[in-house]
């Protein structure tokens, strides 16, 4: 029997979009992109049968039954708090272990774990930090996310993010440099990392350039970023991992032409080992 409850992260992105009257400052607030927000507005809509908002070019206008619903959502959004509250109950908490490279768990996991406690107070999460690693062991944890293909022999593995990438460099760099245009790069510092090629970027771009074997090399990603934003030279940032840098203003992308990577982050999962409900709502919720 299907819930007649939606679920709380389509009531939220309703929520957020109400609050700031804006659909992109909502994905800001709730550190998705736009196109997810709106997904979850238009999941909301054909979940209630109703249409929530007008749609207008220039500014957002609630319907009338997106009006009306739009006061229960906040009463229960209220209730939902309180009952999140230190004075309320205390009750066991469902514990999720799962190791992670520092820069996703920095960068994506924090803004998603935060989302998801919300909606799930009873649970805890621990995180085991690994180095950013092509290669895989086998760890005592619920799930391993790792950066790689994808493909881990006698394991199973579920995709998480699905990024795209773009050369990446601070204000002044830019500036300094006078790039505006893509045979700039020539002038500039490419910033390396055998986690990040350029190679697929370049081929993306119709450059026919070798794979750079000089420059500065930096084997984690948040150092490889953080390096772009001290005006090292241009980085590839990938997409879920820069967009915090890019909103304050640290990093700018140079060109509005992305490739996909040759690697993502996949939740990698011991078919021997059964995870709990928390853990696989967990998996579900940052595959958003």
């Amino acid at each position: 029997m299907q819930s007649r409850i939606p679920s709380l992260h389509l009531i939220q992105a309703f929520d957020s979009v109400v609050r700031n009257h804006s659909f992109t400052k909502a994905a800001e607030e709730l550190n998705v992109t736009r196109s997810t927000i709106s997904h979850r507005v238009q999941a909301l809509e054909d979940f209630l049968k109703i249409k929530l908002f007008e749609r207008t070019t220039r500014k957002i206008i609630l319907s009338t039954s997106g009006a009306a619903y739009y006061l229960s959502v906040k009463q229960a959004l209220i209730a939902l708090d309180h009952l999140g509250s230190p004075h309320s109950s205390a009750q066991s908490k469902k514990k999720i272990t799962i190791s992670s490279p520092p820069t996703f768990a920095n960068h994506y996991l924090l803004p998603q774990i935060r989302l998801f406690l919300e909606q799930y107070p009873h649970v805890e999460i621990a995180i085991d930090i690994t180095k950013s690693q092509l290669n895989y062991e086998i760890s005592n944890v619920d799930f391993d996310i790792r950066y790689g293909t994808g493909v881990y022999p006698r394991m199973l593995s579920r995709q998480i993010t699905r990024d795209q990438i773009f050369p990446v460099c601070s204000p002044s760099y830019a500036y300094n440099h006078n790039i505006k245009t893509i045979a700039s790069l020539k002038s500039c510092t490419l910033l390396r990392s055998y986690l990040e090629p350029w190679e697929p970027w370049f081929k993306h771009a119709g450059l026919d350039c070798p794979e750079p074997n000089n420059g500065h090399r930096f084997e984690d990603l948040s150092l490889l970023y953080n390096a772009a934003a001290n005006s090292l030279g241009v980085a590839l940032g990938r997409e879920s991992l820069v967009k915090k840098q890019i909103q304050e203003g640290t990093l700018i992308q140079l060109f509005d032409l992305a490739a996909t990577p040759k690697f993502q982050y996949y939740a990698i999962i011991n078919p021997q080992k059964e995870l709990s409900q928390e853990a696989n709502q967990f998996l579900d919720w940052i595959n958003i």
